[in-house]
């Protein structure tokens, strides 16, 4: 057993307890004040310096360990989603890029790293590592990675470049029944909208999505509505793509603001995230250290399709040679984002996923580390 085995052996008890005391303790993006600190915590107790607050989040750290020439960064998510909690597992996440930097810390003298854990908060909607990439915490990374919760073990995902924004629809009250006449109803404008997006869908390209929901759309049924808000989120294959459907999404929202006589404001919300472009040999290295945990990938090797998800690790990825495989667990059915999958997030399987998932990180860097040609091509970039 190597070293790096050892000290994740060691660690097992506290990961496993820090991942229960996440999904115990469901914190919104920017907001994860309890999770980021129990983190950062256990970072400095394994002996990694820690910076707090980084690019200003309250919620974001850094914490490093070694002081090699190849620097390493293993990216944590911790937010939970309204409602369902941990359905997307980032105590696993957390837990698991944890256990992958103890582990490499314990080499990194041998294996000239320095190995950076990054508290990235708000990955459901707000971007913290697109905070944290422009605030420069990835401007001396050769590579970045991180597992991610799945029903099953693939390599990587499709990630589509998404856009999360607010429809505000502005009119004016009136009486329903004595006086509509006077009033100018901005729940229609909304409605006019949702239904031109809808004829919209059966012209979309394949990999382009919308999702919408009503946040406000009136306060009694005899009063018109003045103020009506859907939140919305625009998907597609790459960025440029994206700024396409977002032109023909705007002007069906304009629709109904023209239909109706609404003002039309729109508000775009966090950071938008681009798609994900995965680094073969860093993945080549990942797939290796997996499989010699017993994890296969059948789904891949078989030619299925991959799943569709968004992740403001992509825009990392872009900037840093990055992998975001998606890491197996028993869900019994149940998918990301449902209730189901938030009680699959702390089941024996889950368990045994932070331990797969920090060994196969670490073991896919300390590979990398050795690998001469790949290690000379990482540091190039410096």
């Amino acid at each position: 057993m190597s070293v790096l085995d050892v000290a994740i052996d060691a660690a097992t008890p506290s990961l496993l307890t820090l991942s229960h005391f996440i999904h115990a303790h469901p914190e919104l993006g920017y907001e994860e004040h309890e999770s980021s600190a129990a983190l950062a915590a256990a970072a400095e107790s394994a002996g990694f310096r820690v910076e707090r607050n980084a690019a200003g989040l309250a919620t974001a750290f850094r914490a490093v360990s070694g002081s090699g020439t190849l620097h390493v960064a293993l990216c944590a998510e911790y937010d939970a989603l309204p409602d369902v909690g941990h359905a997307c597992g980032h105590n696993i996440i957390a837990a698991a890029s944890l256990g992958a930097a103890i582990g490499l810390a314990a080499l990194a003298e041998e294996l000239d790293l320095t190995v950076v854990l990054l508290g990235t908060p708000s990955e459901e909607g707000g971007g913290g590592k697109i905070d944290l990439l422009r605030a420069g915490y990835f401007a001396d990374v050769h590579a970045a990675m991180m597992i991610h919760p799945w029903p099953q073990d693939r390599l990587e995902a499709t990630c589509l470049a998404v856009d999360h924004f607010d429809v505000t629809y502005r009119g004016r009250e009136a009486h329903a029944s004595a006086a509509p006449w006077e009033g100018v109803n901005a729940l229609d404008a909304l409605t006019i909208a949702q239904v031109a997006i809808g004829l919209l869908r059966q012209q979309l390209r394949r990999d382009d999505q919308v999702h919408g929901m009503v946040l406000e759309g009136g306060s009694a049924a005899n009063i018109i509505p003045s103020r009506a808000v859907g939140r919305f989120m625009a998907r597609s294959r790459t960025s440029e793509r994206l700024a396409g459907l977002r032109e023909r999404l705007d002007a069906c929202f304009r629709a109904g603001a023209l239909a109706t006589g609404a003002d039309l404001s729109v508000e775009e919300l966090g950071n938008a995230f681009s798609h994900m472009v995965s680094d073969p040999d860093l993945l080549e290295h990942y797939r290796a250290a997996a499989e010699g945990l017993g994890r296969r990938f059948s789904a891949d090797d078989a030619g299925e399709a991959a799943p569709t998800i968004s992740t403001d690790m992509a825009n990392v990825s872009l900037a840093v040679p990055s992998i975001h495989p998606l890491l197996g667990i028993e869900t019994h059915g149940a998918v990301n984002h449902q209730p189901e999958f938030t009680a699959a997030c702390v089941s024996e399987s889950a368990d045994r996923a932070v331990i797969d998932g920090a060994r196969a990180l670490a073991h896919t860097a300390a590979s990398v580390a050795r690998d001469a040609s790949l290690r000379a091509r990482l540091l190039a970039r410096s």
